[in-house]
């Protein structure tokens, strides 16, 4: 249901720019999402993300990317401290905690010598769905950077590192006492790794 959101969006997104833009090149990315949360004793996550872009290309070597993703983002075995009601002991739960989000990113995309790309930019992460028991924030801010290199055909190859800055989580209840070589604090904010390709359509 939400990846039928997420493409309906998509199209009108692609829609709007189109009619916007001039030098205009539409695009589909896709790839490997491996993911964690800051300052929790945790496993990186791996999942999927895809969407789309409008490319802009206002000089042979700067363009505008607005872009919008699906993207699957958590982590995995994040140990929880808890005290069981019934023997009154303390005890450890293991639980994959998953988030789900809609990115909307503007993307700063520089082009050097034979189709290598650097990418840079904000994005606004508005939450899809979770499993998180309890929450801080529903949606997140985060810079992305990365690295691509495109072919003459439009098919790219792309590595970027995006970074939330919002704390999404209620560290008290995801609390872990036995972390001597864990660090365990109250500022948990998404790290996401995104390994992948994309596409651009020639439209002239």
């Amino acid at each position: 249901m939400q990846c039928k959101k997420s493409a309906h969006i998509l199209f009108v997104f692609f829609a709007i720019i189109k009619l916007q833009a001039q030098d205009f090149k539409p695009g589909l990315r896709g790839g490997l999402s491996l993911s964690t949360i800051s300052e929790m004793h945790a496993n990186y996550k791996p999942d999927f993300y895809f969407g789309g872009f409008g490319e802009i290309n206002l000089t042979k070597k700067y363009a505008l990317q607005p872009e919008i993703n699906y993207v699957r983002q958590g982590s995995n075995n994040v140990a929880r401290n808890y005290t069981d009601p019934d023997t009154n002991t303390e005890r450890i739960e293991h639980l994959d905690l998953k988030l789900e989000y809609l990115s909307l990113s503007m993307i700063n995309k520089f082009a050097f010598g034979q189709g290598f790309q650097v990418l840079f930019g904000p994005s606004l992460d508005i939450r899809l769905n979770d499993n998180l028991v309890l929450r801080k924030n529903y949606n997140d801010f985060a810079f992305v950077a990365g690295l691509g290199y495109c072919m003459p055909s439009g098919l790219a190859f792309e590595a970027r590192f995006k970074k939330g800055f919002l704390d999404i989580l209620d560290s008290d209840y995801y609390h872990n006492d036995t972390n001597s070589h864990y660090l365990f604090g109250d500022y948990n904010t998404n790290i996401n790794f995104q390994i992948g390709i994309s596409y651009s359509f020639d439209t002239k």
